[in-house]
């Protein structure tokens, strides 16, 4: 067998990463005829269209049907309303109904999406994250809400990994570079290390995960590093491996076994036999 090409590594070195853009936004529509509606205030914190929450009903339906909703761990959202809404869209439980004991994922009509309710039960934890951010500065789409105001909106969402209750990070007037933006997806990356979940979902944005995924693919096939690095479209989810070369994590294998050591000297069979 030829493994030029082939890479092998211990299993609890590996991740594997569910990426998901999120839908349509309303922000998306009007920048089809050109960018400068992105810098009005009517579109700050862009909430999902109508197309938007059926691309969303299309992706649960596949994530259901294809066994993965029930193989992640973790889901990590980037806290703009328009992923949020796509996270808990697509990866939460059922219906909400009131008087169950556990809060909603979101509240019925969050973001004036006229949309039911979002249950937490039978789904894997929801963590909000700031460095999967969209692009940050300028545009007022790219600028969240208060985490106060966040909250009532999406009760179980964990909000605690975020510092600060307003938005420091946008920007009105210095707009992210693609380089920075690159740094952000490393360390978002190895932030991912420190956590002991395997499986885990991410609902983030296009220009987070074209400037993060262009660190990758070099030495792949050209094939390969193309379909890595292109762009996402709205609602489109692709599942990645990443594997942990330098040491970032220090997870120990809960499925390697050393088997059994036998006292002398534990040697090949076709070694053994020589010996005598």
């Amino acid at each position: 067998m030829d493994t030029a090409g082939t890479g092998l590594y211990p299993l609890h070195r590996c991740k594997t990463l569910h990426l998901v853009r999120h839908a349509q936004g309303i922000h998306n529509v009007a920048r089809e005829k050109n960018n400068d509606p992105l810098k009005s205030y009517d579109f700050f914190d862009a909430q999902l269209t109508p197309l938007g929450w059926q691309q969303v009903s299309n992706l649960r339906r596949h994530v259901q049907a294809s066994g993965l909703s029930k193989k992640i761990d973790l889901v990590i959202t980037s806290p703009l309303l328009r992923a949020m809404q796509t996270a808990v869209g697509v990866f939460g439980g059922e219906g909400h109904t009131d008087g169950i004991g556990a809060p909603p994922l979101m509240v019925a009509n969050a973001g004036n999406s006229d949309h039911p309710a979002i249950s937490s039960l039978n789904c894997p934890p929801f963590i909000a994250a700031e460095r999967c951010r969209e692009r940050l500065g300028v545009n007022p789409c790219d600028k969240r809400r208060s985490i106060s105001e966040y909250q009532p909106l999406f009760p179980a969402i964990d909000f605690s990994l975020i510092e600060n209750e307003d938005d420091v990070l946008w920007k009105p007037d210095v707009r992210e570079k693609n380089a920075e933006i690159t740094d952000r997806g490393r360390k978002f990356l190895s932030w991912l290390w420190t956590r002991e979940e395997k499986k885990i979902a991410i609902v983030t944005h296009s220009a987070f995960l074209l400037h993060t995924l262009s660190d990758f693919g070099n030495d792949c096939n050209l094939l390969i590093k193309n379909e890595i690095r292109k762009e996402f479209a709205n609602c489109e989810l692709r599942s990645v491996v990443i594997v942990d070369r330098g040491m970032t994590g220090s997870d120990a294998s809960k499925t390697d076994y050393p088997g059994k050591i036998p006292d002398g000297l534990d040697l090949p069979s076709d070694v053994a036999k020589d010996k005598h």
